[in-house]
């Protein structure tokens, strides 16, 4: 698997980051099965948070079994230094380390979310001294929604983040102008001070137009030549990212691994992908 460079931080990451959103609600079996498919296809970044349900529970046998082999990152969603403390340390203990290589502030999507991690005792006040401390070596920034590149390009004004990860995918980038130009500004702005960035949403297609029959909150394409192409596009495209995260769904990580193997121009990827039916926005 292509490894390319994770910013200033260094490390030379797959460009696929294992997305454990999967395993927040399956077994201890399927989760040691998942994880020994990532790590064997040569994941050697894995991406959890707080949030994700039973996720860090279900990685900590894996992880303490191959700690020292892959790069390490989780999230917190509290707004409060002392919430965001405590569930550091809760993290530390269900994923069996003691140390964090990313430890991310999680979905910060508009500037009412980035004012509160920034307020006096807000959770900025613990990821400083978590890195201080070395408990963490790196911090981040992360979220979902249309907003969040102008959300996280405002956030790295206000901090010296590690990491942003940020959604992009065809659909997203092609379709809206506003979208499009603040991820460009975006993107320049983690170029220039070296900041690593990851992706998120690579795969989705659209809301869920009925019932829900995958673990993702949004549709994600499961047919593999779409998967290769949606894939392909993000990588191909833009080569300052350094990977983009699995879905959240265990059964589609095989085929992710596949599309990555076997790459496509970005060119020929764009022209399928604008060919599929009802391919919109799942930020709805």
């Amino acid at each position: 698997m292509e490894k390319r460079r994770l910013g200033r931080i260094g490390h030379r990451t797959s460009v696929l980051v294992y997305g454990a959103a999967a395993l927040g609600e399956v077994s201890q079996q399927v989760a040691d099965e998942s994880l020994a498919q990532a790590l064997t296809a040569g994941i050697n970044h894995l991406d959890t948070a707080a949030s994700y349900g039973h996720a860090e529970e279900r990685m900590g046998p894996t992880v303490a079994r191959v700690r020292e082999q892959v790069f390490l990152a989780t999230k917190s969603t509290e707004r409060r230094a002392e919430d965001a403390w405590r569930e550091l340390n809760r993290s530390l203990e269900r994923l069996r380390t003691d140390h964090i290589d990313l430890w991310q502030v999680h979905a910060v999507c508009d500037l009412a979310e980035l004012d509160a991690v920034f307020a006096p005792g807000g959770a900025i006040e613990a990821f400083v001294r978590a890195k201080e401390e070395g408990i963490v070596s790196w911090v981040g920034i992360t979220g979902h929604t249309e907003q969040a590149p102008v959300v996280h390009a405002e956030a790295l004004r206000r901090h010296d983040f590690d990491s942003v990860l940020t959604p992009v995918n065809y659909q997203l980038y092609t379709a809206d102008a506003v979208f499009r130009d603040h991820f460009d500004t975006l993107y320049a702005l983690v170029q220039e001070r070296d900041v690593a960035l990851r992706t998120i949403k690579a795969i989705a297609r659209r809301p869920w137009t009925g019932e829900h029959r995958l673990a993702t909150w949004y549709e994600p394409f499961t047919d593999a030549a779409d998967i290769r192409a949606a894939i392909s596009w993000v990588l191909g495209t833009f080569t300052g990212i350094a990977g983009l995260a699995t879905a959240g769904e265990t059964t589609l990580l095989g085929r992710a691994i596949d599309a990555e193997a076997h790459r496509m121009d970005p060119s020929e990827a764009a022209a399928h992908l604008a060919r599929i039916e009802d391919y919109r926005t799942i930020f709805v």
